[in-house]
């Protein structure tokens, strides 16, 4: 048994340094495990935790503890910078995860630009930092990872998404106008977050994929504010960990462009490929969601077996988990990794 803590050992991963076997993480946001097994089991349930600093941390720390996850991660949704930015949010139920139900702004023209100041010190980011100052002073051992929800992403939250996607290729000053807006907000949350305790920030940017973007806007937007958003947050002496949602193929070569210090992906991407491609990037994942859900914890851990030989870096989640995930299938994966 090595005796290197989990928050060392993530860390040494993410800034390239040897250490003894990869980490085992499940980093919140889109991609976090409050399932409801563990709800029930810990007493922490949502939607409660999502406006509760006390309950957010008691329940990431539960989800840890039963999981077996070697991080904390916040918060559990992806609707934290909407919200604060005007959207319409329905929390959601204990097994339903909180979604928009109205878009703050009908076009990128009419988005309303407020004080980021103000911003920062309202809404739920006082919930998450507070919550991230708490973890962090409770389980020093252990990395407390906060997740944001990339620009593209949180652009697509505050305007109707097929509006904004029109308007990446009709009205580029618009979107781009937008999109440093939220990125800029972004940068703050992530400050907050580094200074209440944060070990690693978490981009998640599903809708900015090669599939829906493709190449040429997947570069003009997806990277330059995902590489703006992760630049300013490496200044801060803090990790980056970004997940890719969907197949990469159109936008392969774009991916080592791409500065965060590992690279996350979904089920269907060859990770090992990725990396005898391209060796520079650390890679996170990519174990399938939908196996964790109905698989055997015998099949998920084969399948984590390979993983770990195949040589990936970090192991997790390929994508967000359901609520209805097995505890048992989640265990078979992290214990796969920890030797047990």
């Amino acid at each position: 048994m090595s005796d290197i803590t989990p928050k060392i050992r993530l860390l040494n991963v993410l800034n390239k340094k040897e250490t003894d076997r990869p980490p085992v993480i499940c980093m919140g946001g889109m991609m976090n495990a409050s399932i409801v097994e563990v709800m029930e089991r810990s007493g922490y349930t949502l939607p409660a935790a999502h406006d509760n600093p006390g309950l957010m941390a008691s329940l990431a720390g539960a989800i840890q503890e039963q999981t077996g996850f070697e991080n904390l991660g916040v918060p559990f949704c992806m609707t934290v910078e909407a919200e604060l930015l005007g959207s319409r949010i329905d929390k959601g139920t204990l097994a339903c995860e909180p979604k928009i139900t109205k878009e703050a702004f009908p076009s990128a023209g009419q988005v309303i630009f407020r004080d980021l100041d103000e911003m920062v010190e309202s809404g739920r980011i006082r919930t998450v930092t507070k919550a991230t100052a708490r973890l962090s002073e409770r389980h020093q051992h252990l990395p407390v990872i906060v997740s944001l929800t990339g620009p593209v992403s949180t652009a697509a939250s505050i305007i109707d998404p097929m509006t904004f996607y029109k308007e990446l290729r009709k009205n580029p000053a618009g979107a781009h106008r937008v999109l440093e807006y939220v990125t800029q907000l972004l940068i703050r949350f992530a400050e907050e977050s580094v200074r209440a305790g944060a070990t690693v920030i978490a981009i998640g940017d599903p809708s900015a994929t090669g599939e829906i973007l493709g190449p040429a806007m997947f570069q003009e937007y997806a990277v330059r504010y995902l590489n703006l958003l992760t630049n300013a947050i490496q200044r801060l002496g803090t990790p980056v960990i970004l997940h890719i949602c969907g197949k990469i193929e159109s936008v392969r070569s774009l991916v080592p462009t791409l500065q965060a210090n590992a690279i996350s992906t979904d089920a269907m991407v060859n990770l090992a490929k990725l990396k005898e491609d391209y060796p520079s990037i650390t890679t996170m994942g990519n174990l399938s969601t939908y196996a964790l859900q109905w698989g055997t914890p015998e099949k998920i851990a084969v399948q984590t077996r390979k993983l770990v030989d195949d040589g990936i870096d970090i192991i997790s989640p390929a994508c967000g988990l359901s609520t209805s995930t097995m505890l048992t299938n989640i265990c078979a994966m992290t214990r796969t990794v920890q030797g047990d």
